[in-house]
């Protein structure tokens, strides 16, 4: 039953299927489930369609359209948030901004139209063009600070309708996840052992091989071995996954690295290891970063993007040079030798991106 008379839309007509795409099924999915009309615009037969008909969410079919200017698009998806008398708009994509700022502003019922930033901006978008656009936006939402002050001195959005909320996860199964050596037997890894790890597709922009590098510079001093959780997307990203295999057995590090397929209760990936790496340039967020520490684990990441607020700045987990192979293996080795080290703490602080005080916050921000 609805809690009221609003209802809810999240634009995606997206045919990705990445953290973009899941943060608007996830959000939808929890919204639905605290009452309220929920529905998404997709593409039809696409994987966000396929994954919100799993589980019961409303859906509406659009078609691709043009990043800028998109007039037919804009006034059929008028029709449609005419049709399903929808309050409020949700969009995470900025590919996205441009038609749906155009339904808002040619539509005779307004509606609520928010944007759940996703992405850094990059460069400044303060020209007129883009402030038009901007200006048919109710709420630009950013998932960490950082972003914000992107926001702020990138664009002339008004800051008081910036927020920042942050993405959510459901924390439970991480805080509650199998102890460490029921989730190594289930990785068929060593109960004995104690393990260094990283979670994500093979792939150059995840840096599986920085880390080979690092811990291969540390190997004699240190018992933990090396795991990755993930597979490599077939293609040309297939070499990549090659050249990791490469390095091992060129560095005769056979017996200390292991691959695991990717798995999808990856709580047990974090409940086997010690230390967790990000080892990614400059993630915009990094949910990996807030799974790893609701599962108690040590962190240690990448000094640029979101990991460095996500960590308070080396409060809550070790930050080294991006991309320097080095710092990382000396951050790796400060992680692992911390005796300080308070789980509960970690897990405490992880707790603030639960799902239940998310939706909270975006209720409140969305005057639901």
């Amino acid at each position: 039953m609805s809690k009221n008379n609003n209802h809810i839309a999240y634009f995606c007509p997206s045919l990705s299927w990445g953290g973009l795409e899941m943060n608007q099924l996830r959000n939808a999915e929890w919204m639905h489930n605290r009452g309220h009309q929920v529905m998404i615009f997709v593409q039809e037969e696409s994987k966000i369609h396929q994954e919100a008909k799993s589980i019961g969410i409303a859906v509406d079919f659009v078609s691709s359209h043009k990043k800028y200017y998109d007039f037919v698009k804009a006034s059929k998806l008028i029709k449609k948030i005419k049709e399903h008398k929808i309050t409020h708009l949700i969009v995470r994509d900025p590919k996205d901004m441009s038609i749906c700022a155009l339904a808002k502003s040619w539509s005779i019922k307004k509606f609520f139209l928010a944007y759940f930033m996703e992405m850094q901006i990059g460069i400044p978008k303060r020209d007129l063009l883009h402030s038009l656009r901007y200006s048919s936006y109710d709420l630009w939402s950013c998932p960490l600070p950082w972003l914000k002050q992107q926001v702020n001195e990138l664009t002339k959005f008004p800051e008081k309708k910036t927020v920042v909320i942050p993405s959510g996860l459901e924390l439970d199964k991480y805080f509650n996840a199998p102890n460490s050596q029921v989730a190594k037997q289930m990785l068929e890894l060593n109960i004995n052992k104690k393990y260094i790890g990283l979670v994500g597709r093979f792939d150059e922009q995840k840096r599986q091989l920085l880390l080979l590098e690092s811990f291969n510079q540390i190997k004699e001093k240190v018992s933990h071995d090396l795991v990755f959780l993930g597979e490599s997307t077939h293609g040309e990203l297939d070499d990549y996954f090659d050249k990791l295999k490469a390095f091992v057995k060129q560095n005769s590090i056979e017996d200390r690295v292991h691959f695991r397929p990717f798995r999808s209760d990856v709580e047990t990936f974090y409940a086997a290891i010690d230390v967790f790496v990000m080892a990614t340039k400059s993630e915009t967020f990094g949910m990996v970063t807030i799974e790893a520490m609701a599962a108690g684990c040590k962190v240690v990441g990448s000094n640029k993007g979101g990991t460095v607020e996500i960590l308070n700045h080396g409060e809550f987990g070790e930050l080294f040079e991006s991309g320097n192979a080095i710092d990382l293996s000396n951050k790796l080795l400060i992680a692992i030798s911390n005796q300080n080290f308070d789980a509960n703490v970690i897990k405490n602080e992880a707790a603030r991106y639960d799902a239940q005080i998310v939706c909270n916050k975006v209720e409140s921000a969305l005057e639901l």
